[in-house]
């Protein structure tokens, strides 16, 4: 997608303003994410005291990226890829 069909949003996120550039038809996805991992960071602030804004973006980016592993390990198709390759594992392991 070329630059000019992007368009402009500013968000808030860990209290700060982010000018970013998206799809037209992601605007609402985009800001329903930033709110949530603006809460989450809230959330973070109210249990962990003394951190700074940094620690609390970086624990809410891991919570992110364990949440999504864990979700596409899960997936039925990955289970599926899995135990096919396993199977031949075990084949291979036999002969």
């Amino acid at each position: 997608m070329s630059e000019d069909q992007l368009i402009p949003i500013n968000v808030w996120l860990a209290g700060r303003s982010y000018r970013i550039r998206i799809k037209p038809d992601e605007e609402e996805t985009v800001r329903k994410s930033v709110k949530i991992a603006d809460e989450k960071i809230n959330e973070f602030r109210g249990s962990y005291a003394g951190k700074d804004d940094q620690d609390f973006i970086a624990m809410c980016l891991l919570t992110y990226a364990v949440d999504n592993s864990i979700e596409t390990m899960s997936s039925p198709l990955i289970q599926k890829e899995l135990a096919a390759i396993i199977q031949k594992i075990d084949k291979a392991l036999e002969e």
